[in-house]
């Protein structure tokens, strides 16, 4: 069955939290945290879900404001449709959403860094990132 994508789709948190699971992103977000997760789903600006009948199998979740940067902040593929170019497909539909100038950014985890290379990324060898707990000086 072909996929279907949809643009900003109603995604419950317990779905959000299913596709991280089952991408492999979980051991990196706080899904225990139920309210931080629904806040991370109620306020991001652009979402692009795949879908494989009515099941969630891979979501692009971005803050943008469409013009100038785009922080694509998860991009989750289910395991069993990795590999098959849903990752590309979320990243081209969440491009095509964005104005002509706008730039992806993102963070990739350490086992992810050669994919986005290999799609056409480039590195970027400044990033700062300020703990919630740590103080500016």
């Amino acid at each position: 069955m072909p996929l279907e994508f949809k643009t900003n789709p109603e995604i419950s948190v317990n779905d959000f939290i299913d596709i991280l699971h089952r991408s492999g992103l979980a051991a990196r977000r706080p899904v225990e945290d139920h309210e931080c997760m629904q806040g991370m789903l109620k306020h991001a600006n652009l979402i692009v879900a795949a879908y494989n009948s009515e099941k969630l199998v891979g979501i692009a979740r971005s803050i943008t404001d469409f013009y100038y940067a785009c922080y694509l902040s998860d991009l989750a593929v289910d395991k069993a449709w990795q590999g098959s170019g849903v990752g590309k497909s979320l990243q081209r539909k969440t491009q095509d959403a964005l104005g002509s100038k706008c730039k992806l950014i993102l963070l990739a985890a350490p086992a992810a860094e050669s994919y986005y290379g290999h799609v056409g990324y480039n590195q970027h060898p400044s990033c700062f990132v300020l703990e919630r707990n740590a103080q500016i000086k």
